[in-house]
This record gives structure tokens, sequence and C-alpha cells, in this order.
């Protein structure tokens, strides 16, 4: 598949970018600055600013797909406009965790004492979800990681979830952003999750 993944110099998308190419997907890596993408066989780097629909819809015209790896101050409202611009069907999207459900009625949000300062961008991604489930004429996919996402092996194994956060036996959340990557760019290929969130976690 033709592929354009923004936010391509993060740490999730870098490992999305690298896990698209390790397949044989035509990748465009797209971020603000596209010198902090690694090269790799598939990989076109290109400049962009997500948050500027009429320009992002210019550089994924002709994709299949877009995966999003940015920060949720770009809104679900923009890359939607984006993709329908320029034609593209398809929208995943890198999301958060703070969102999961961890008892009926609390989401995870609710449960964890944070920062005040982290509470902005967290809301950020709560409203962007919702925003998604509103939304009926692109196929998207909300994927939200394990409550802690870090920097790891590529393992390969993980246990996939849909609306509840993923616990192991000791009741901790985790998983590498290079198994985050295979999970995604799994749900890519094999489409199990349309217009539908889900997660994943060891």
């Amino acid at each position: 598949m033709k592929v354009a993944v923004l936010g391509a110099s993060g740490r999730a998308g870098s490992e999305i970018t690298a896990e698209l190419a390790r397949r044989g997907h035509e990748v465009l890596a797209i971020a603000r600055k596209p010198e902090g993408i690694a090269a790799a066989p598939g990989v076109t780097a290109l400049a962009g600013d997500a948050a500027d629909p009429q320009a992002l819809a210019g550089l994924i015209r002709g994709v299949d797909a877009v995966i999003s790896a940015l920060h949720f101050d770009v809104t679900a409202a923009t890359l939607l406009s984006a993709l329908k611009s320029a034609g593209v069907p398809r929208l995943l999207v890198t999301g958060g965790a703070a969102s999961l459900e961890v008892a009926p009625g609390k989401i995870l949000f609710d449960a964890m004492d944070l920062p005040e300062e982290w509470k902005p961008a967290i809301r950020g991604g709560i409203a962007f979800l919702k925003d998604l489930r509103g939304e009926t004429e692109i196929d998207w996919t909300f994927f939200s990681p394990a409550a802690f996402i870090e920097v790891g092996p590529r393992t390969g194994t993980f246990r996939l979830g849909t609306d509840q956060l993923v616990v192991d036996e000791k009741g901790e959340s985790r998983i590498s952003f290079a198994d985050y990557a295979i999970a995604m760019v799994d749900e890519l290929e094999q489409h199990r999750h349309p217009r539908a969130r889900f997660t994943a976690a060891y």
C-alpha cells in the first residue's frame, strides 16, 4: 500500500514508518522537520504541517491510507477535512490511553493522579476519539496504546483489546513503541477495527 505517516519523526511515528518500510509498503513520511526521518527503502520524507488541511491534502492525495502519529493539537476535524479533500478513504490514529475503561463507567483519565499541565493535551485525545465516533464518511481506527508506552524491544508478542485497558497479571499496562508499531501496521493490513477503537499491551 501507499501510506502517509503524519508526525513521522516522532517516537511512535518513526517506529511506524520503519515497520511499514520493513513490510514493503510505500511510505510518505511527513513531519515539520523531515530531516529527523531515518532513510529507508520505500520511504520519502516530506515537510508538511498537518494543521493546514489544504496543504496536507495536497501532500496525501493518492495514498491508500493516512496514519497519524501527531499530538492532539491537530484536531480530528482538521485531519478529516484534509482526507476528504484529498479523496483518501482511511485514517488510522495513534491515540491516547486515557479514554480506556478501567471499570464500568470509569476511564483511565479519572483513575490517575495526573499533573495539571498534562491534562489539556490528554483531554485533546479524549475529544479526538469522540469526534471520530461521529464520522461516517472516512473509515477511521483509533489505536490506544497501553497506559505506558516506552522504548523497548520489538517482540511481536502482545494482547489486543477494544475499549478496556489491557493489563498483565501484575496489573500493569505497558507496550514498547516497536510493538505498538507492529500492531498498527497489522491493523492497516488486516483491517479488523473499522470505525472503532482498539488497544494493545503485554
